[in-house]
């Protein structure tokens, strides 16, 4: 938003064991306004609504972790699905107290995921019009917290757009997920674990293009539409280890890390581990909707972007050790 709009930015963050103000260093503090506090906070969400007054909402708050939802689903409900609902109220009341063509200019992007649409086959591709299906507390939570979102659209004309987007890589990602998990897990010489057999295939989008993405839809999607994000990158879980461990034989040869000598390579910590409970197989996103009506395409190269994005944590230790200090050591979740 700051590099490609002239606009002032609110972000609101609960900063939960994965929120870090370390993210925000450096931005532009004249046009970026910060705001500690929960989405499901009616008074909170009402107090920085009447504040700020925003042309438009980008709901990106959400717990996000396959792993946790299974652990414990309450803080899935409470966020995903309870946080939307008040987010939405808030921002109806807000609309409809404005003049008409404020009312119709606002926006509410509400940026949602995959996993709503369940498990594919060897073949097939996630369409807007996929029926949803479910599978984890995750995203059952946000399929509920779409349903709401279509809903103040059709009920209550609020100006709403859906987007789901694949699974993201990239810089600041928070530790827990697979890619930057993998690449400390080397670093460090322990285990990379891998679920099950390895073969699960996602469709990886770099975290850049699904902004970009997101901000096309906010700035051209029509009310009412949804649009897939994806990056048309299909890999299995094992093909993206493999890729990683390249790159990182690359910038730091295992040869030279004293952690890791003694076993001669990254590839040689992978490790197979239980499975996840319903963990789905295969994911994969039809994005030609958002390219033939809006514009958009992927710029990055799956093995480029892994390769820069293995740069990036290599050389950011510092922010990786802060950011999961107490609070995550990298632990197995998701067994429960």
């Amino acid at each position: 938003m700051l590099a490609h709009t002239q606009d002032a930015v609110v972000v609101v963050d609960k900063l939960t064991y994965a929120g870090s103000l370390l993210s925000l260093a450096g931005v532009d503090e004249a046009r970026v306004s910060f705001i500690k506090a929960d989405i499901g906070d009616r008074d909170a969400m009402q107090a920085a609504f009447t504040q700020h007054q925003p042309a438009a909402v980008v709901n990106f708050a959400a717990e996000t972790h396959v792993d946790r939802s299974i652990d414990g689903p309450a803080p899935f409900i409470d966020t995903n699905i309870v946080g939307t609902f008040v987010l939405l109220e808030t921002a109806l009341a807000m609309n409809r107290a404005r003049p008409e063509p404020e009312r119709a200019a606002f926006r509410f992007l509400h940026v949602s995921t995959d996993e709503v649409y369940g498990s594919l086959g060897d073949d097939g591709l996630f369409r807007e019009d996929t029926p949803y299906a479910p599978n984890s507390p995750y995203a059952a939570s946000k399929a509920a917290a779409d349903h709401l979102v279509r809903a103040y659209f059709h009920t209550y004309g609020l100006p709403t757009i859906i987007t789901n987007c694949s699974n993201n890589y990239g810089p600041y990602q928070f530790p827990e997920k697979l890619i930057p998990l993998m690449i400390l897990n080397a670093l460090d010489g322990r285990a990379l674990p891998i679920y099950g057999d390895g073969g699960n295939v996602r469709d990886w989008l770099h975290v850049d293009d699904h902004c970009a993405g997101v901000l096309t839809a906010l700035q051209r999607g029509l009310p009412g539409e949804k649009y897939n994000i994806g990056g048309n990158s299909e890999r299995t879980n094992l093909q993206v280890i493999d890729v990683l461990c390249e790159a990182l034989e690359l910038l730091v040869p295992a040869a030279t890390n004293p952690a890791v000598k003694d076993r001669g390579s990254y590839a040689a910590l992978r490790t197979f581990v239980p499975d996840r409970p319903g963990h789905d197989r295969r994911y994969a996103i039809d994005a030609s909707k958002i390219a033939r009506e809006l514009g958009w395409h992927p710029a990055h190269n799956f093995e480029s972007g892994l390769r820069a994005t293995v740069e990036w944590y290599v050389q950011h230790r510092e922010w990786c050790a802060a950011v999961q200090s107490g609070r995550y050591q990298r632990e197995r979740l998701g067994l429960s």
